[in-house]
């Protein structure tokens, strides 16, 4: 089992988050049908999601599918979300986070499995971000590595459909590792959004 820091990846995503300015809140984003603060909304919930998946802290929390509802966010977004985000860096650094069991979104599977999953959770949903709201962006290497290895998994699995993912994307030999993980995730490594 391979485990890793997720705490160089939440900070990214939580200055991608810190430069999100009021206007960009209602922007479209790679995710079909959310805006930037559906998305922003999704990366509060996820976070609390897997950090409690990572205590072993079952219930509401890890229980909810993520799909059930459109997330959004409350008045106190900008101070919540880095919160959440350092308290699932700090959950997971815990040797016991990867061993055993949990849940999330419902789902039970094994602990390491579901930080693969989280780590793909923040690479992909980081270059959503940046993208929509037109920043920089590099993610952390230990977890676009962890994030690949994922896809690549999800990508061969035959009863895919239009699940957690879209179609995957084709990219080129050269492509960058991001833009791969990119593709894979069902979205076009191109994606702007379009001016208004």
């Amino acid at each position: 089992m391979t485990t890793f820091d997720l705490g160089p990846q939440a900070r990214a995503v939580a200055r991608l988050a810190e430069s999100v300015t009021d206007e960009q809140l209602v922007g479209p984003t790679p995710c079909p049908d959310l805006a930037v603060r559906n998305l922003l909304g999704h990366l509060l919930g996820l976070s609390v999601a897997f950090r409690d998946a990572a205590r072993k802290d079952l219930g509401p929390t890890t229980d909810t599918n993520p799909n059930a509802a459109v997330p959004d966010l409350g008045p106190g977004w900008r101070e919540e979300l880095p919160k959440a985000l350092d308290e699932l860096a700090d959950a997971w650094r815990d040797p016991a986070a990867w061993t055993g069991d949990t849940r999330a979104g419902g789902v039970d599977l094994p602990a390491a499995v579901a930080g693969a999953v989280v780590a793909d959770e923040l690479v992909v949903h980081g270059w959503d971000l940046a993208r929509a709201t037109g920043q920089d962006y590099a993610p952390d290497p230990a977890a676009l590595g962890a994030a690949l290895t994922f896809l690549r998994a999800a990508a061969n699995d035959p009863g895919r459909g239009s699940g957690l993912f879209g179609p995957v994307v084709a990219v080129p030999e050269s492509a960058t590792l991001l833009d791969r993980a990119v593709g894979l995730s069902g979205r076009d490594p191109g994606w702007r959004p379009v001016p208004a």
